[in-house]
Formats: C-alpha cells, structure tokens, sequence
C-alpha cells in the first residue's frame, strides 16, 4: 500500500475515534434526577394536603344536618351510641384532690378551679381528667383515645379535627376501654376508628353548643396564666380514687372558682 493511501486510513481513523463527554452527560442527568426528586416531593406534599382539606371539607359538610339550632338545641341525640347524663355545674375541686367519677373518660361532675387549655391543643400526654371536665363544663369537646389501640394514621386523623380548633382537644387516656371516646359536658360517644362520621357529627352538635347544653356559656377555653401549664399540664392519675375523693355529688367540693369561672 502506498504512503498515500495509509494516510488517508490513517487520517480515517483518527476522524472516526471522536470522544464522547461522558462528564456533562452525567452531570445533566444527576441535574435531571435530583430536580424531578424535587417536583416529585414538593407535588406529594402538595397533593397530601390538598387531600387532607378536602376530607375534612366532605367532613364538615356530611355533619351539617347536625349543626344545632333554637329548632334542635341538642342534634347529637340523633347520633347512635351517644350516652348523656345530667351533671350540675359549679362545684370546683382543690388541684391535689381526686374526684370519683362515674365515667371513664368523664364527661361531666366536680372538677378542678382551673380549667384545661381547650384553643385547638394536642395534649402529647394524658392530663388530669379533673382539668379537661372543666373545660367540657366552657363548651369544649375533649377527643380522647387509647394509644394502644390507635394507630398513628388514625391519630393523625384525629388531629385534623382538633389543631387550631376553638373549643376542641385531644389526649392519649391509658386503657380506655373503645379505641376513641368524645366527650363534651354531659355527652360521650365511643367509636371503633377514626374514620367514623359519628364523630364530626358529634363535634358539629356539640361544641360550643349554646342552646343549654353545657353550664358556662362564654366560658374561655385559653389557659389562665399561671394556673395551667399547657406545655407541662398536671399529669393522668391512672390509679382509682381512694376513699377520702369527691364523690360526684360533690360534697366537699369548694364553692365557685378561683378564676371566676
């Protein structure tokens, strides 16, 4: 072969053997990757919440027929399985004293001077039930459920229903006997899971309910400073009330109330 032509295969050669830019490729595709990472989580988030409001949305309307008026002061008595009784108002206990209730939660009876921060709170803990039946006694519904029998999605299903609710709070309560259990003052109703309807019925009929149904109309549920630590409340009692307790009679209870209320 002549010189002539080994140049040209040679010159051939070297033309064809271009070299690919790996470094960019990469470099644009990890750029790729990591921005629909990115879309992907920030539309997920987006989606979950715009899916949590509109179930709580479909809630609140399905419990509307519940909504009380001067026509219907009392609406929960058309929700299956709510439990009432009749409890007097006013009769305030001392903060180291155990009341006997007849309830487990209570929903109602003798209970503590100060009442329990009811503005939409998620107790992480359980609180002295004689705190929380005071703000039952305000207008509040008080969601309290067994930690062992509640998972955490069905937890979160019950916060939907409680943070930054006016009126509304939620607390674990140690062997509770039903999985979740609503109490406003003289009304409880137990259900199974958090999906029920029953329970945003209850709430719709019964939170600040202002047609007779609780004692304290225009009762405050913000905590009294100095009186209720909502970050450190006073803790559950799970042991049973001895002899010296108030009875639900509430003999030996104080009258009135330290915060007037």
């Amino acid at each position: 072969m002549s010189s002539k032509k080994k140049n040209a295969v040679s010159g051939a050669a070297v033309v064809n053997q271009r070299s690919i830019p790996w470094l960019p490729i990469a470099l644009v595709t990890v750029v790729a990757v990591f921005a629909a990472a990115i879309f992907g989580f920030v539309y997920s988030k987006h989606s979950d919440k715009a899916e949590a409001k509109a179930a709580q949305t479909a809630r609140e309307q399905a419990a509307a027929e519940f909504k009380p008026s001067p026509q219907n002061p009392d609406p929960s008595k058309n929700i299956p399985g709510v439990k009432t009784a009749d409890y007097a108002g006013q009769k305030h206990v001392r903060p180291n004293d155990r009341v006997a209730y007849d309830q487990s939660p209570p929903f109602g009876g003798p209970h503590d001077g100060v009442w329990a921060d009811c503005t939409g709170v998620v107790y992480p803990q359980a609180v002295r039930s004689e705190n929380m039946v005071h703000s039952l006694e305000h207008g509040a519904v008080w969601i309290a459920y067994n930690p062992d029998k509640v998972d955490q999605p069905g937890i979160d299903k019950l916060k939907q229903r409680v943070e930054d609710k006016p009126y509304t709070m939620m607390s674990p309560y140690p062997n509770l006997d039903k999985p979740i259990s609503l109490q406003s003052w003289g009304h409880q109703l137990k259900v199974d899971n958090a999906g029920d309807p029953r329970i945003d019925q209850f709430i719709t009929a019964l939170r600040q309910n202002n047609n007779g149904v609780y004692p304290e109309i225009g009762g405050s549920c913000q905590a009294y400073p100095g009186a209720f630590d909502t970050n450190n409340p006073p803790p559950f009692n799970p042991t049973p009330p001895g002899p010296d307790a108030i009875p639900m009679s509430g003999e030996g209870a104080n009258a009135g109330s330290p915060m007037g209320q």
